[in-house]
């Protein structure tokens, strides 16, 4: 074997980029993480060739002094932390002092800058070169602030070099990491050039109505346009942000944007929660889209446990998954018929460009996928339509209606039944069409909930008490977990080193396949800190007996009976979906059926 000998550092430092620089985007992102720590209210990027040939970031922070410009290019060199006790109230986006180091261990690197509290008039200049690094400070002309120019990017590693894709690729993931920053700092302005193009130029944005521009920039107008907006507090927490409607989906998890603290991140905790409270109201296989921003107390994350700060640690993992899933699920079941169709006035420009996000688009290519129940079965047979005296009947009741009522309902007033299947209402915008059997579907279901949460858990004592094998771990969480177990109505007993008892279960799932269900709830709560997955083979069963219980295609109402089936959805939560995330009513503006007749035109 080969003798033990140090490193040179050029070597240590290229060894250390591995982890922090992949790729040029991981460039822009350390260096302008640096600025924003230094307090820049201006940033610009300027790009060339994706980033292999040129990287420069210009700022206007605090700049760094002349004594302290080669311990910049140092490794584990920062102004931001000096004690381990600094390590547990992180306020900083970087810490670490390696990303310069790095950076200029891997490229051709040069710092120029000029510290605002200085009183000379010109900035100073250092730049690395050598095995050891040496670094050599000169003087340039520079206003305050800094900028750091990266050119020939792993040109001294060409393996590195190899892996790097084509340029439009590469630019892409720069253009992702202004996007992610720039959302989380609405006061600090983004200009973006490549190639001596400019890209963006993202204004301060300090106003309510500037900041939804930025995000309407960043995200999409359409996103805008369909989100909804919360902002809520929480024990030492408080979470705020947009989240879109369950009709706003996407078929990817590319528009999702979670900050905790300023930072960017991506957290299993967060996302497991995010997919919870959307559980019964987004279409199987969609995904949402959110800009979600969570405060709390520096010491109440651990942000140093991944090189490049993706991941974070809660130190109370429970609590922040509880907290984020009753306050999105909250804000989702708030969500009325009156806000959706101002959304939708809002968005007809949108959605006359055909964007994916669309929600009458996206409403009609759900309508059109495989669903649990075929279209064939609501068209088996005709039933029909009223005499002439019943239907000159009906529209006098809805006359009188109109009459009588100043203010008409979100949804507006039945005027006919289509086919058995879909309810025709009309309201003062236009035209509203109802899946009747969905509509009543979500209506029951929410009622079947409601009734069980007024009762108390009941459970089902096992005739036999039921022996599993698990692990170690499993049966450790177990033991520890009983208290909250048991409020779940599950009853288990630790009985040996891997091997659990359960005496009780809840009495609505005895039919269910009980030992999955147990190692899935082990299993959450290892993973998450929590489990729902009792609520949700209950919500499972009461979704069953909904879909059986609600009204079925080819049944004809009278147009008293559809009004109140219309006034139901309007005073039930999350009414917009079925139990299987389809929609239950889209809606036609006058406007759009003008466009749909040619009229005015």
């Amino acid at each position: 074997m080969n003798r033990i000998s140090v490193l040179n550092t050029r070597l240590a430092n290229q060894i250390a980029a591995g982890e922090v620089v992949e790729r040029p985007a991981s460039v822009v992102k350390e260096l302008l993480e640096n600025s924003l720590d230094a307090g820049a209210k201006r940033l610009r990027v300027d790009v060339e060739q994706g980033g292999a040939k040129l990287i420069r970031v210009r700022d206007d922070g605090a700049g760094i002094h002349k004594e302290d410009l080669a311990l910049a290019l140092s490794r584990h060199a920062t102004s931001k932390i000096r004690e381990l006790e600094d390590l547990e109230h992180i306020a900083s986006l970087g810490f670490r002092g390696e990303a310069l180091a790095s950076i200029s261990s891997v490229s051709r690197l040069a710092l120029s800058s000029r510290a605002g509290s200085s009183s000379e008039s010109s900035g100073w200049k250092v730049a690395v070169s050598g095995q050891d690094m040496a670094p050599t400070i000169e003087p340039v002309a520079h206003e305050q602030g800094s900028t750091v120019e990266v050119r020939d990017l792993f040109f001294n590693t060409p393996a590195r070099k190899k892996f790097l894709k084509t340029e439009k690729t590469e630019f892409g993931r720069i253009d992702e990491v202004i996007k992610r920053l720039a959302l989380s700092r609405f006061d600090v302005q983004f200009t973006l050039q490549h190639n001596q193009r400019q890209v963006h130029q993202l204004l301060p944005a300090n106003s309510e109505a500037e900041k939804r521009r930025r995000i309407s920039l960043v995200c999409g107008p359409a996103f805008v346009e369909h989100a909804i907006q919360l902002d809520r507090q929480g024990p030492e927490l408080r979470l705020w942000g947009w989240v879109s409607l369950p009709t706003f989906s996407r078929s990817q998890a590319d528009l999702q944007y979670f900050y905790v603290n300023g930072r960017i991140i991506r957290d299993k905790v967060v996302t497991h929660a995010v997919r919870q409270a959307y559980r019964d109201v987004l279409f199987h296989g969609r995904h949402p889209a959110y800009v979600l921003y969570l405060e709390l107390a520096p010491e109440a994350v651990d942000v140093n446990v991944h090189p490049t700060k993706h991941e974070v640690r809660f130190r109370d993992s429970r609590l922040v998954h509880d907290f984020l899933f009753s306050s999105l699920h909250k804000a989702l079941a708030d969500v009325s018929p009156e806000a959706q169709l101002a959304s939708h006035e809002n968005s007809i420009p949108a959605m006359a460009g055909g964007d994916e996000g669309s929600a009458l688009s996206l409403e009609r290519q759900q309508s059109s996928l495989q669903l649990q129940e075929p279209a064939s079965a609501y068209r088996h047979s005709y039933s029909p339509p009223p005499d002439r005296g019943e239907l000159r009947s009906e529209l006098a009741f809805t006359t009188r209606l109109y009459e009588e009522d100043t203010e008409v309902p979100p949804l507006g007033y039945a005027i006919a039944q289509l086919h058995g299947i879909y309810i025709l209402a009309q309201n003062a915008q236009g035209l509203i069409i109802v899946d009747m059997h969905a509509a009543h579907e979500r209506i029951t279901y929410e009622r079947l909930k409601a009734a069980c949460e007024r009762e108390e858990l009941k459970r089902q004592p096992m005739l036999v008490p039921l022996s599993i094998a698990v692990s170690e771990a499993e049966a450790g969480c177990a033991e520890a977990e009983q208290k909250a177990l048991f409020a779940l109505g599950i009853e288990l007993e630790r009985v040996g080193p891997e091997s659990i008892v359960v005496r009780q279960i809840p009495s609505i799932l005895t039919d269910s396949n009980v030992e999955q269900m147990i190692r899935d709830v082990l299993s959450d709560v290892i993973e998450y800190g929590s489990s729902d997955r009792i609520v949700a083979h209950q919500n499972e069963l009461l979704s069953t007996m909904a879909c059986h219980g609600s009204v079925r295609a080819n049944r004809q109402l009278s147009i008293p009976e559809m009004n109140a089936l219309l006034r139901d959805m309007e005073a039930t939560e999350r009414s917009a979906q079925c139990n299987h995330g389809r929609p239950t009513w889209v809606y036609q503006s006058l406007d759009e059926l003008d466009k749909l007749f040619l009229r005015g035109q």
